[in-house]
Parts: structure tokens; sequence; C-alpha cells
């Protein structure tokens, strides 16, 4: 069972999204939460597996709430909802520790889909969409100033092997994308995608795209 705390200030939002997810098997929604300190609160007593986290709220506001939360340490992950596909705020979310996006009025399936998504460790942000979102706003806000330091500490511990899928996580590249660029079969690409993961410390290939802008490793189109 997959646990969801619904974070909105629009009460018609929040009885959609709850009428949603208690008519789907495998989905219950533990809590509702009008402002982002209320979602801090709820979420260190509920530890849900999953928030649906608005952006805009009164008060203190999603993206602090996430900052808050996913600062917790806790195994609560966060599912930014926002009103459009281009936001800069979705970026400052995702650089907060979210581990996705999608728009308020994505279909149910989708929304279901997405929950599902984040509650197993994955990304909801499909790869082409992070290519374009990137490219859109990446170097308002990603893009770093100075080139990447050889022992920055995201860069330090990987392989020259690892570095590469790194770089194509970070250009939004699929499995199948890597896999055909780098010559490997999609199984291998899986094993060094896990790995590229787990040696950075990234939640998710989107904050594994972060950190490579970060890290200077790549940068957004001018």
């Amino acid at each position: 069972m997959t646990t969801v705390l619904i974070a909105d200030d629009q009460p018609l939002q929040r009885m959609g999204v709850r009428m949603l997810i208690e008519g789907t098997p495998g989905l219950y929604a533990v809590g509702e939460s009008e402002h982002g300190a209320e979602a801090v609160r709820m979420a260190a007593e509920l530890r849900p597996d999953v928030v649906l986290m608005d952006i805009r709220m009164p008060g203190m506001d999603g993206l602090e709430a996430t900052r808050r939360i996913v600062a917790a340490g806790g195994r609560t992950r966060i599912l930014i909802v926002t009103t459009f596909d281009l936001d800069e705020y979705a970026y400052e979310g995702l650089r907060a520790g979210a581990s996705g996006f999608l728009l308020k009025d994505a279909r149910p399936e989708e929304l279901v889909a997405g929950i599902r998504a984040v509650a197993t460790g994955d990304a909801v942000v499909a790869p082409r969409l992070t290519r374009r979102l990137l490219d859109a706003y990446a170097h308002q806000v990603l893009a770093p100033a100075d080139p990447p330091a050889p022992d920055h500490p995201v860069l330090r511990t990987l392989s020259d092997r690892e570095r590469e899928v790194l770089v194509a996580i970070a250009q939004g590249w699929t499995n199948t994308e890597i896999a055909d660029h780098l010559v490997l079969t999609e199984s291998t690409v899986k094993k060094h995608v896990g790995r590229v993961l787990a040696k950075i410390g990234a939640r998710d290939r989107i904050q594994a795209v972060i950190m490579a802008y970060d890290a200077g490793l790549v940068r957004a189109k001018p």
C-alpha cells in the first residue's frame, strides 16, 4: 500500500485528488494539508510514502516545505505539482529534493502512475521532457559559472565510463539512446546508471541531472 499526503491550498483540488487515490487499488490518502508548514508537520507524523506538493501555498510555500521534508532524512518522497510545464519553480523544487513534477491538469492515470513511480524511487519527469525543460530554463537556475573541478565530489568516485553515462543522463538521453551512443547493451547501461546514482548520492535521474549541472559537467544551451 502506497500512502499519500495531499498538500494543496485549493479544497476542490484536494477533494478531486483524494477521490482518485481512494478509488485506486494500492493507494491510500493519509491526510490533507492546506499550507507548507502543516505539510511538514504531517509528513513527520504520518510518514507517507509520497507527498503531492503544490508549489504556491500561503505562509510556507511548497518549495520550503519540500526542503524541510527532504532534510529530515525520512523515506517520504515529494512529487511537485505545478500549473505550467515550463515553470522555473519546478526546478527549484527538484533542487530542493523533489523526485519530479506533474502538471495540475495531468490525466488521472498520469497522476496515479507518477505517484507509483516516485514511491518506488523513480523520477516522474521523462528523459525527453527533462531535456526540453533544461534547454528552456536550466541556464537561468542550474548552470554553474565555473568549469568543473577535477576533484569535484560528484565526479571524484566515477570511472571514465560512469562519467560518460552521467553526461548522457544530464542530456536527457534514455537508456536506449545511451546504449546506442556508447555501444552497450541496455542491461549494461541500467547497471551503470544504478552505480552512478549510488556513487553520487542521487535519489533518481532528476537529481543526477541537477548534480551534473552543479558540477559543471554539462551546460544548458544558451
